[in-house]
């Protein structure tokens, strides 16, 4: 237990310093954010030594499919961000990252269907790391990233609405927050 809490102190300082400009900021999507990823590493470090234990057994196979489902979602999110974006260097808001500051707002690919693609990638990397080893203390570990990232979503849309405004209303009332045609 001690080696995981010392992995997890190591491990959350660069989470930390990536979230250093939204850390007091409650009102900020990221402040939510680093609360979802602490509670992705956390199971992360308790669930590595079982990553490939069973590897064909249904919940295993559930696991890798949700964390495919991640990588695709991130990958295909954040090339959509730089290239239809339109990543705008003179936006003012210090809590977005570069590639974040968009200009544009993007309903194409991905997010044709869903509005948060990375946060979706998180809730399916979360739930597919809890499967590799099930316990309920890493359910509710799941639980509370699955809500972090809820909030996450909320603050990053009413930032959305402040800087694209009715456009963004408009798109919210087409799609889907994390996943296509659900919810």
């Amino acid at each position: 237990m001690m080696e995981r809490i010392i992995a997890f102190t190591i491990l959350s300082m660069p989470l930390i310093l990536l979230s250093g400009r939204t850390i007091f900021q409650f009102r900020s999507h990221g402040f939510y954010r680093l609360f979802s990823w602490e509670s992705i590493l956390w199971l992360l470090i308790c669930n590595l030594k079982c990553w490939f234990d069973n590897p064909f057994c249904i919940r295993q196979v559930c696991s890798w499919l949700l964390l495919f489902i991640s990588i695709y979602l991130v990958v295909s999110g954040v090339i959509l961000l730089k290239r239809e974006g339109k990543p705008n260097s003179n936006r003012v808001e210090k809590g977005l990252y570069k590639f974040e500051k968009t200009s544009e707002l993007i309903e194409s690919g991905i997010f044709k269907y869903i509005r948060h693609p990375l946060y979706s990638s998180l809730l399916f990397l979360t739930w597919g790391i809890f499967l590799k080893h099930v316990t309920l203390p890493l359910f509710l570990i799941s639980l509370i990233s699955t809500l972090f990232l809820w909030l996450t979503s909320l603050f990053d849309e009413n930032e959305c609405i402040s800087y694209f405004g009715e456009k963004y209303r408009s798109y919210m009332k087409r799609t889907k927050r994390f996943i296509p045609f659900v919810i």
